[in-house]
């Protein structure tokens, strides 16, 4: 099973080698058959080990018993038609799937290879070899290090021997070693990388989480319990804050307590008749999950700590400590605010016209344009709730503390720049991001505000610098920058209107 990064499409792999895709309410929408690696085999030659969508949703990649590889494009609109566009052919049984890239399949082998297939060259090659089976692959898809977010391109490979081992295509400055990581004491089927370590789970009845190096931190050990089995799938939310884990009848599921930097486990969900659980899928937005069992049923979870209805306009699903989805009820349209330092997210506020988010965590704030979709996260150590938003402008929002004035430019992850300022009021600041092209001028971002009733200052905030200043003989109650940031409209109480050109003789 797997869902579409965009979240919109969910597929399905039956026994019988057919892929049936779903929407996000679990309505069947399409489907398509799959083929042998040779039509003369009969299409009973193979069964499918593993299944993945491509990160722009419109792909599907199948790994086969009978040593391929077969990409599927099936477009983006329901009803779309399905084509081969890739093959891989392998020297052994393909058990595992990744893609992690965009024209990159990371997969495993039965005769203990992993592999990487381009699908733009149509060509593999052999990342690292062993001599074991791959029993298990997963990513990291979403965790911190060192206060920088790391996601996607590191991999964990389990194998039947007991080995995971750890590779990255880039470690981002995480420092974390390559190569065999640890020994599991049974083949790891189930093996979760979270965000803060590696869970891992077997036919030993045991679920170990290992710390960044290969070291053991938990262990939950249900070997004594006679109705538990083995563990046959894991599956990592898209916090990297829970993991699930599949068995017989049930599924064991564990939040990381971030405060006491261990993992708790929450009650486990039974379900009679359920039988072994074959495969999980986490909807990328982190409101859904799927179970499937040996018997063919495919399970809807709603992953979901609480709701809430906010000024009658907006659901807000908190489904997880660090990730609320914010859906607009009149339009339906939906917004993820995820924290990716991994924070708790506090109370989220709806502010200036419908249209911005604001959200606090204990070391962050969020923030969010709900028209565009552009989310940024930055630093912001515990301030006690007393900031003024301010959003007339659409590019950035400005935010008063404590006599400072603070910018934060929409999908930009750190402040744009802060200034000491009394003056509050959104008619007394002018900030300018790239609104007009300028030949020769890459980055134009120029902030115009009072240091005092008298006197305009004027800073690049691209290159963090003060262009310069203007002192005048009355109080100043207006100002604006053009386009290009070059000239500078202000008016005082007398209502006198003045224009400053960049070029003037002394500057502004």
């Amino acid at each position: 099973m797997a869902w579409a990064p965009n979240n919109t499409k969910f597929a399905v792999c039956t026994v019988d080698r057919v892929v049936l895709l779903y929407d996000e309410q679990g309505e069947r929408r399409d489907k398509f058959s799959t083929k042998p690696l040779d039509a003369k085999y009969g299409k009973q030659s193979y069964v499918v080990n593993d299944m993945v969508f491509s990160p722009d949703s419109t792909k599907i990649a199948i790994g086969q018993s009978d040593n391929i590889i077969f990409v599927y494009r099936i477009g983006e609109d329901w009803g779309d038609k399905k084509a081969i566009c890739n093959k891989f052919v392998q020297t052994s049984s393909v058990t595992r799937l990744l893609w992690p890239a965009e024209h990159a399949i990371v997969y495993g082998l039965v005769d203990g290879k992993v592999r990487l297939a381009n699908t733009q060259t149509n060509k593999s090659s052999t990342i690292y070899g062993t001599e074991s089976c791959v029993v298990s692959l997963a990513s990291n898809q979403c965790k911190v290090l060192k206060k920088r977010v790391v996601s996607g391109k590191g991999i964990l490979s389990g194998h039947a021997d007991g080995t995971v081992v750890r590779y990255f295509f880039d470690d981002e400055g995480s420092g974390e070693s390559q190569g065999k990581l640890l020994m599991h004491p049974c083949p790891p089927y189930a093996v979760a990388w979270g965000a803060n370590s590696i869970v891992v789970g077997g036919c030993d009845k045991k679920v170990v989480a290992y710390g960044r190096e290969g070291h053991i931190l938990q262990t939950f050990d249900y070997s004594r319990d006679r109705t538990e089995r083995e563990f046959t799938v894991a599956a990592t939310s898209p916090s990297g804050q829970s993991v699930v884990f599949g068995s017989y009848d049930r599924l064991r599921v564990f939040n990381w307590a971030p405060r006491r930097g261990v993992w708790d486990e929450a009650k486990p969900k039974e379900i009679l008749n359920l039988y072994t659980i074959t495969s999980l899928a986490w909807k990328k937005d982190g409101s859904r999950l799927c179970a499937g069992t040996l018997c063919g049923g495919v399970e809807l979870f709603d992953c979901c700590l609480r709701r809430a209805i906010y000024k009658n306009k907006f659901e807000m699903t908190y489904v997880g400590l660090s990730q609320v989805i914010v859906r607009n009820l009149s339009t339906g349209t939906r917004v993820v605010l995820k924290s990716y330092y991994g924070y708790e997210i506090e109370e989220v506020k709806i502010m200036g016209k419908d249209r911005f988010l604001v959200a606090h965590t204990s070391d962050t704030l969020l923030l969010g344009d709900l028209l565009t979709n552009k989310l940024s996260e930055v630093p912001w150590p515990g301030s006690g709730g007393n900031e003024k938003f301010f959003f007339e402008n659409e590019s950035v929002c400005m935010i008063f503390n404590a006599g400072e004035l603070s910018l934060v430019e929409y999908s930009n992850n750190e402040i744009l720049g802060s200034v000491r300022t009394e003056f509050m009021n959104p008619h007394l600041i002018s900030v300018r991001l790239n609104e007009r092209k300028q030949r020769g001028v890459e980055d134009n971002k120029k902030l115009a505000y009072l240091i005092d009733i008298k006197t305009i200052a004027i800073v690049d905030l691209a290159e963090g610098y003060n262009l310069g200043t203007i002192s005048h003989d009355s109080k100043i109650d207006w100002l604006e920058l053009n386009e290009t940031g070059r000239k500078l409209l202000f008016r005082d109480k007398k209502l006198r209107v003045r224009m400053k050109p960049q070029h003037a003789p002394g500057g502004y």
